[in-house]
């Protein structure tokens, strides 16, 4: 109350109505119920006075008196973030934008709630009372966030975010201790397999903590061991419990039925004259189907949980007569059911030993050791792989080379890095763990991945159904890019993939852009969207491991994709390689290529008839960093084309050796083509006069319906920019008014060089069109373009 009393004094003199709202906000713990049925006219004057616990509750009553509180929220952001947020012309809702900023700025103790009245409410927690609007979240560091999310006292915080939070992102990460990682361990089980997050995303991590990055995608993938290892304050979790109950009523429940069904048939077997053997075969065979729907049952549920397989072992004996004999297929169930994943079918038969103390150790329940947490992620971390699979063989009746063959159920198969130093370290751990909820989005931006790291990837990757989007940016994969690649083939053969969309880029290519292409077509012919982008080739690239023939001859079946992109590392782009993924893609919709070379001035006119002939639906064409100087004539053809409408020539030189000709050629095919929406021109130097010609698209004889022009980085100066926007204001006036462009593009052109005329110009353009701009610093531009040649 005192702070807003010396925020109203340092305004000056008030109103009645002002100083009469200032008493009522500081009473709204007694009055709000009767404030909240105020006009709206006197409510208008009272919700800037509130505190932020006050103005999130007037919400309802604000929609109900048709006002908005979006600027007052967009007030607070000013005056407590005191920075502009990135792309705020986009925000939709002021007031979820701050209390998700606010919660973060809280949780990592970068802002004090007492530095602005408006913080300060006795009965506002901040992590509470903000978290249900949290959908994006943040953890960096030492993961100080997650230690503090899930203390004891932020159990309703946690419960919130479980229904808030749909992105989990990591970011400049450092290594941490183990009690660090239980508390991450508690926040990942419950926001994702008991909650509703769905895109994992990790940054900047140039030395990962492999302990730590497995565990993170372990988790995201939807695998952990069960047991009370998963305890939330020395208890077990709750929500597991409730599941693990559900799932043994249902068990009961089998039981129940296969039951009666054995009480039927012995009856049967004594009124009926048949030999005991075909009623014996069809008791077992009665058990079977109860036995086998259970399993499928399983298999279709969503993921399974925690503690079955404790349960399951505890209700069912594993001895050698159930296993080797057969007589108990409940437990064989329940064996598959907790092991879905990871299965080979060239397995051989493992021992009834090795059966019985694996059972036994899913069943230690209260006793286990709670290091047993961490066996799965400190085994495939901090091992040396040399020996690992023999002495899990030794102790499981595994058989290793089963996993690193080339059969078809297998990840990382044939592939020489992936074998060596023992082959896959993380498959026996996996299959040791439970399957819970997943998420769908996985992205890994700027962390280095090792061959181990890969490996593990790739076993998680290979079972993963429910990934939808895949992006691995700048990772350092060399060869491991086969091993990931196996382990999606292996993801490819479930029938309920749902992987749509891969994105792969790094600083060196170890193989060319469209072998990789194929190779990953190839193994996910269901994809929609595919990017590959390279900044450099490797000087090595010929020496590639054995084991991995030339994907460039393999035959690409017909895909499902959508949109491809390919950013070459100045590599020549040969039709001939492209041509096949071309026609494999009869839906492709858009075609992006980047910094690709033209060995010859053929090459661009084969694919576009390729494209004219194969892909009828493409609809966004885009070239950047391409020489088309020398290609005038298919530019002309590609905009002349009635189906595209969208295309993009960015710092194509397309002027380069250019007549005046071919610009007004340019400007009569866009006037006479009605399906092109969007053109965009960057950084081909178009100058003043270009971009003056450019209006002449909107004359009175255009049949163009453009709507979108980008001309960005293309040495405009605002004499010209302002000459530009006369000359659209007379076309459109000619047309009495009637125009369908919509929106200009204008960064980093030379504006600043005559502030005054380009705001002239700026504000005529704004009463016609969207114009988007920037502040650019021409001459800082040139003096680093000066530095560096």
């Amino acid at each position: 109350a005192a702070a807003l009393s010396g925020a109203m004094a340092a305004e000056g003199p008030r109103s009645l109505f002002a100083l009469s709202a200032a008493a009522v906000s500081r009473s709204m713990g007694a009055l709000e119920r009767d404030v909240w049925a105020l006009p709206g006219h006197l409510l208008r004057g009272l919700l800037p006075l509130l505190t932020v616990f006050r103005l999130e509750r007037a919400e309802g009553a604000a929609r109900r008196a048709g006002l908005s509180t979006q600027p007052i929220w967009r007030k607070l952001w000013d005056d407590v973030m005191k920075t502009r947020p990135p792309n705020s012309e986009n925000i939709t809702c002021w007031r979820k934008k701050f209390l998700e900023t606010f919660f973060s700025n809280v949780l990592h103790g970068v802002l004090d709630v007492s530095s602005d009245w408006r913080l300060n409410d006795n009965h506002f927690s901040p992590l509470l009372h903000s978290s249900p609007h949290v959908s994006q979240l943040t953890l960096c560091n030492m993961l100080q966030g997650a230690v503090e999310l899930t203390a004891e006292h932020n159990q309703k915080v946690l419960e919130n975010l479980a229904g808030s939070l749909r992105i989990l992102k990591f970011q400049h990460l450092l290594s941490s201790d183990q009690s660090v990682r239980r508390s991450l361990v508690l926040l990942l089980h419950r926001l994702i397999h008991h909650g509703s997050v769905s895109q994992v995303s990790m940054y900047s991590w140039p030395v990962p903590d492999t302990v730590l990055l497995v565990l993170i995608l372990s988790m995201s993938a939807g695998f952990w061991r069960s047991g009370n290892a998963l305890a939330y304050h020395s208890s077990p979790c709750g929500l597991c419990r409730e599941e693990d109950k559900a799932q043994s009523q249902e068990s009961a429940q089998e039981r129940a039925e296969r039951g009666r069904c054995d009480e039927r048939e012995w009856s049967d077997q004594k009124s009926s004259p048949r030999a005991p053997e075909e009623a014996n075969a069809e008791v077992n065979g009665c058990r079977a189907d109860a036995c086998l729907n259970s399993v499928l049952s399983g298999l279709r549920s969503p993921p399974l949980r925690s503690q079955a397989c404790n349960e399951a072992s505890s209700r069912v004996p594993c001895d050698h007569t159930s296993i080797q004999g057969g007589s108990s297929p409940h437990c064989i169930s329940d064996q598959l059911s907790c092991h879905p994943v990871l299965r080979n079918t060239r397995r051989r038969p493992k021992s009834a030993v090795g059966k019985k103390r694996r059972c036994l150790r899913r069943s230690r329940g209260p006793c286990a050791d709670p290091e047993d947490l961490y066996d799965f992620v400190f085994t495939v971390a901090r091992e040396d792989n040399s020996g690992l699979l023999d002495k899990n063989s030794a102790t499981e009746g595994e058989n290793t080379e089963n996993w690193t063959s080339s059969s078809p159920g297998s990840p990382c198969a044939g592939h020489a890095g992936c074998k060596k130093r023992g082959g896959s370290a993380g498959i026996f751990f996996l299959k040791a763990g439970h399957r819970f909820r997943s998420v769908s989005t996985l992205e890994l931006f700027s962390i280095p991945l090792t061959g181990e790291t890969c490996r593990t990837l790739s076993n998680l990757l290979s079972s993963w159904v429910s990934l939808e989007n895949l992006v691995l940016s700048y990772n350092g994969l060399g060869a491991n890019v086969f091993c990931i690649l196996s382990g999606l083939r292996a993801l490819s053969r479930h029938s309920d993939c749902h992987l749509r969309v891969v994105r792969v880029s790094d600083v060196f290519s170890h193989m060319p852009c469209m072998e990789l292409v194929r190779c990953i077509l190839s193994a996910l012919p269901q994809l929609h969207t595919l990017s590959v982008s390279f900044d450099l080739k490797n000087q090595l690239e010929g020496n590639r491991p054995g084991g991995n023939p030339s994907c460039s001859e393999a035959e690409i079946p017909e895909s499902c994709l959508e949109q491809l992109e390919i950013r070459f590392p100045r590599e020549p782009l040969h039709t001939a390689f492209l041509l096949p993924v071309i026609k494999a893609s009869k839906s492709l919709q858009q075609l992006s290529l980047d910094s690709a070379t033209l060995p010859c001035s053929q090459e661009l006119g084969l694919l576009l008839e390729a494209l004219k002939e194969c892909n009828p639906n493409l609809k966004k064409l885009s070239f950047h960093d391409v020489n088309l100087a020398e290609h005038q004539k298919e530019v002309l053809l590609l905009l002349q084309d009635p189906v595209l409408q969208e295309i993009t020539f960015s710092f194509c030189r397309l002027f380069e050796s250019s007549t005046t000709e071919f610009l007004s050629e340019i400007i009569n095919t866009v006037k006479r083509n009605s399906s092109l929406k969007s053109l965009k021109l960057p950084g081909n130097r178009l100058g003043n006069h270009r971009l003056v010609a450019l209006a002449d698209i909107f004359s009175e004889d255009s049949s163009s319906s453009l709507c979108q022009l980008d001309v960005s980085s293309n040495c405009i100066k605002p004499d010209g920019l302002l000459e530009f926007t006369k000359k659209l204001e007379g076309h459109i006036q000619q047309r009495g008014g009637q125009i369908q462009f919509t929106h200009l593009r204008l960064f980093q052109n030379w504006l600043d060089q005559d502030a005054e005329t380009a705001q002239e110009a700026l504000r005529r353009l704004k009463a016609v069109c969207s114009v988007v701009n920037d502040s650019w610093d021409s001459s800082q531009a040139f003096a680093d373009y000066i530095s560096v040649m």
